[in-house]
């Protein structure tokens, strides 16, 4: 039997409530397709400065590394935000993705037919769009250097090096030539000697494609152009923090944050976890939506252990999940035949997935 081992990072606030449906869901799958998943926990954000004082603890950045893929939760929350920064939960996610080196971060749009009415935009521009944001993870402003902050003047520092844009623009093109082979560079080159580079580079990378589209739109247009026309895109190719707002904008084009997956990868290891955060608001109330986080861990199964008809299996089960009719309750407004609580929809994907 086919064995895999799958480190969990539940984290904070909905954390832990979300990957307990994606276990549910996985562990349904797997014993429909003959395989076995064993699973090893560590602690991330929060949930590790309480238990050990450190956001990114070593045996986590080290333990994760001896599995086959990670599916992560959220982390985060009101009550770590006045700690030093280089405490606080986010930081210790920043520093798994840079010890993973996970560069490229995978985040697909889709809008379900059965959801057309829950976007704020009119069902005619949304129906239909199927389009993936390719994000850099692991440069640009959020690791460069230098960076300072003296109570009176602050700075960061936008940094790509060529080789950092090179091999994110393959994954890009590699993804395009998986789908309609079309892609947008999104950048801010009119302004930004970064962009320019990122621009010129993201051209000399597109000579090897010489069957896929690209254009290039700059950052402020494509955040007019994912709402006015979103089916004009297939694959937008952008740096780390346009990415971070492009992605959770084109999120909402599906009418909700938690229904969408991503999938952040590297040349060693994989990274699966929901867009959305750990919103300590809900926490514990059992409403939370996991089929971003099913989402997830369908991609892992695609991704990082080539096990695509389990990954079939998940994504179809979510598909009929919602053409019957069941909802969690940021969803309830929309054509529900049943609010559901985030256990029972876990429940209700993992019994079509094993079917």
């Amino acid at each position: 039997m086919r064995s895999y081992k799958i480190a969990l990072i539940k984290g904070d606030g909905i954390g832990p409530e979300i990957i307990d449906e994606a276990v549910k869901v996985l562990d349904a799958v797997s014993y429909a397709e003959g395989f076995e998943i064993k699973y090893d926990e560590f602690l991330l954000g929060g949930a590790a400065i309480d238990a050990v004082g450190e956001p990114a603890p070593k045996e986590t950045l080290e333990g994760v590394k001896q599995a086959d893929a990670i599916l992560f939760g959220a982390i985060g929350g009101d009550k770590w935000d006045n700690l030093p920064r280089d405490k606080r939960p986010e930081t210790g996610l920043l520093k798994l993705r840079k010890e993973l080196e996970v560069f490229a971060n995978l985040r697909p749009v889709t809008v379900y037919d059965e959801l057309v009415n829950a976007s704020t935009l009119k069902p005619s521009v949304i129906q239909g769009v199927d389009l993936v944001v390719v994000r850099e993870l692991i440069g640009g402003i959020y690791f460069g250097q230098p960076r300072e902050n003296n109570g009176e003047r602050a700075y960061n520092t936008m940094v790509y090096t060529k080789s950092e844009i090179v091999r994110i623009a393959k994954v890009a093109f590699e993804t395009a030539m998986k789908r309609s082979k079309r892609v947008c560079s999104v950048d801010k080159a009119n302004v930004l000697d970064v962009s320019q580079l990122w621009r010129d580079t993201v051209e000399e990378v597109a000579k090897e494609y010489p069957e896929v589209t690209l254009t290039h739109m700059y950052v402020d247009n494509a955040a007019m152009q994912l709402i006015r026309d979103p089916k004009q895109f297939d694959v937008i190719l952008t740096g780390n923090i346009f990415g971070d707002i492009l992605s959770d904008e084109a999120s909402m084009l599906s009418g909700s944050i938690g229904l969408l997956p991503s999938a952040s990868i590297g040349e060693k290891y994989g990274l699966y976890e929901p867009i959305h955060g750990s919103a300590p608001d809900i926490a514990g109330q059992g409403i939370a939506n996991p089929i971003a986080t099913i989402a997830s861990a369908a991609m892992m199964l695609r991704y990082a252990l080539n096990e695509e008809s389990a990954a079939n299996r998940i994504e179809s089960a979510i598909k009929q999940t919602l053409q019957d009719g069941y909802r969690t309750q940021d969803l309830s407004a929309f054509d529900a035949k049943e609010v559901c609580s985030t256990s029972e929809i876990g429940s209700i994907i993992a019994n079509y997935a094993s079917k």
